[in-house]
């Protein structure tokens, strides 16, 4: 992690994974903010009244490895980029201070609410679905689509739930990305995601970034690294995004 935030942590109520699945929102409505991370202690210390943080193994920073598959071709990346409503976005993800590893289909409807379905496996495959992963995202996706591993995503995450509202948010820093014999970074990136049920209130986060004239942004890992991994794919809908990001984190 670039810089020590322990201290600050020390003023937070801690919760353990089973307050977590309380508010897991499997159906939800996304938002997203970038900013670069010298902001971040500060906003921290803002919400230690209004959240709890995540706790796992003595740690509140944990440890993702994501891989993405799509098919050859990037049907998911176009998707997105083509503006479509109805999208999807298909990963392993292994939580590694817990332990746990997911398959994951994440569906994004015509109302703008993120449904996401899962089943626990014991790993990141090296190479081929198995027929019960490819039997599962086949059922889910109701296609039948040839799907590859593309780009490894890997960043530390604090987690924090409200202490009143259905609300859970996430903190991303470190982000990293690499496939095949390419890899970058964001360095100084911070991604934030709240994660909320469709009829709660507005934010105690969100008013906290007004203050910094941080807006909501809709960003998408897999997408941003995809153009930095693959410069072939079409950009012109990301191009003011990656424009904003750059100036996010210039020093």
């Amino acid at each position: 992690m670039s810089l020590d935030y322990s201290h600050l942590f020390k003023s937070f109520n801690k919760v353990d994974l089973n307050a977590i699945k309380n508010v897991s929102l499997m159906s939800r409505v996304d938002e997203k903010f970038a900013f670069h991370e010298s902001k971040l202690f500060d906003i921290l210390n803002q919400l230690t009244k209004h959240y709890n943080i995540l706790l796992i193994n003595n740690k509140m920073v944990q440890d993702y490895h994501t891989l993405y598959l799509d098919t050859d071709d990037r049907l998911f990346f176009h998707q997105h980029h083509n503006g479509n409503y109805a999208r999807n976005k298909v990963r392993f993800r292994k939580y590694v201070d817990s332990g746990l590893c997911f398959l994951e289909i994440k569906h994004k409807n015509n109302k703008k609410m993120t449904i996401k379905k899962r089943i626990q496996v014991d790993s990141i495959p090296d190479k081929n679905l198995t027929s019960e992963q490819k039997d599962y995202i086949d059922s889910i996706l109701e296609q039948n689509n040839t799907l590859i591993s593309q780009q490894t995503i890997c960043f530390h995450r604090m987690t924090f739930i409200h202490n009143n509202n259905l609300e859970r948010l996430t903190i991303d820093i470190n982000l990293s990305y690499s496939h095949k014999n390419q890899k970058g970074e964001f360095k100084n990136l911070v991604i934030a995601e709240l994660k909320k049920g469709k009829s709660q209130p507005t934010s105690d986060f969100k008013k906290i970034l007004k203050k910094y004239n941080i807006n909501p942004l809709r960003l998408s890992k897999y997408c941003m690294t995809t153009l930095m991994l693959d410069k072939s794919v079409k950009y012109n809908r990301f191009k003011e995004k990656l424009l904003l990001i750059n100036k996010i984190i210039k020093p």
